[in-house]
């Protein structure tokens, strides 16, 4: 779940800094750059003490949730799809992708809430009738008079965002439903944490060698390495003693959720290159958005349901 520092250096203004031949009116000698102290940045590129504050934070939110209030998960990832869309919608409408809104946010909260009474029926039926709602309120945007104006990309991206947030979310309540269901989404978050701790820690030490320099510079092969084994070692442990299943699905589940865990967070990185920005919003200090913190675990939401279902 590391971030990628993908975004560029602003631009100046047309003119600013070039040589115009403008005698400068203030002739006062500019401060000595090197008497200046320079915060040297850590080589994760964020703020650690804040990110280590919030990442317990929430941490301590969902063990306790999950211990005492099970049910109350929902209502936890409702609010935080919810977030996560309004942030991701915001950034693609400020590039001029006009994502219909309303149809995202209110089918994602019925994505979330149909699978409570009525399980996958109700999430997939749900997902249908977002991106039904979600064609015609952009074909008709603009009143029955008019043609809309990038349609096809525009739908396809609103598409895209209803299936990246509340439809692989939804497999993450729809464990907490089932039969040891707070410890299922415990095996989830223990594991995707591990990937992230294992990554962190391995990447920073050992970290040499890129792995896709193209999307997220930051990411290293060694890194990787480190979240195949913390992710697996995590996948054994929980599904044994949580779940009292067979070591060789816990294995199977960490291997598999470190290639999902890594893939969603390039997947958001490419996102965030092709806007041009580095975070999708501001309200977590230390990650960015509830998206920069959701990357990763969506993909790994729908592939920790799958596995727990089929082999536990």
């Amino acid at each position: 779940m590391g971030r990628a520092d993908g975004s560029s250096d602003p631009q100046l203004p047309l003119g600013a800094g070039a040589d115009s031949g403008a005698t400068p009116a203030d002739p006062t000698p500019a401060p000595d750059p090197a008497s200046e102290p320079v915060k040297k940045p850590s080589r994760a590129g964020r703020d650690l003490p804040a990110a280590f504050a919030v990442g317990g934070g929430l941490g301590a939110l969902v063990i306790g949730i999950l211990l005492f209030a099970p049910k109350a998960w929902l209502a936890v990832v409702a609010i935080a799809i919810g977030i996560a869309t309004w942030e991701v919608t915001k950034r693609l409408r400020e590039a001029d992708v006009l994502v219909p809104r309303v149809p995202l946010l209110v089918g994602g909260q019925a994505m979330i809430w149909l699978g409570w009474p009525y399980g996958t029926t109700g999430v997939l039926g749900a997902f249908a009738g977002t991106v039904v709602v979600t064609m015609l309120w952009r074909l008709f945007g603009r009143g029955l008079g008019a043609q809309p104006r990038n349609y096809l990309r525009d739908t396809a991206v609103a598409v895209f965002v209803a299936a990246w947030l509340p439809l692989l979310a939804s497999f993450a309540t729809l464990m907490v439903l089932e039969d040891q269901g707070a410890q299922r989404v415990f095996c989830l978050m223990i594991v995707c944490v591990a990937s992230d701790i294992g990554g962190y820690a391995s990447g920073v030490l050992f970290g040499k060698h890129p792995m896709v320099p193209a999307i997220s510079p930051k990411k290293s092969w060694e890194g990787f390495a480190g979240s195949a084994v913390a992710c697996i070692a995590a996948g054994v442990l929980t599904v044994m003693f949580l779940l009292d299943g067979p070591w060789w699905a816990g294995a199977l589940l960490g291997a598999v959720l470190v290639v999902t865990a890594t893939a969603g967070d390039l997947i958001e990185s490419q996102v965030k290159r092709d806007l041009g920005i580095k975070d999708m919003g501001t309200l977590l200090p230390g990650h960015g958005g509830i998206m920069d913190r959701l990357d990763s675990i969506l993909p790994s939401a729908f592939v920790t349901w799958l596995i727990l279902t089929a082999f536990v």
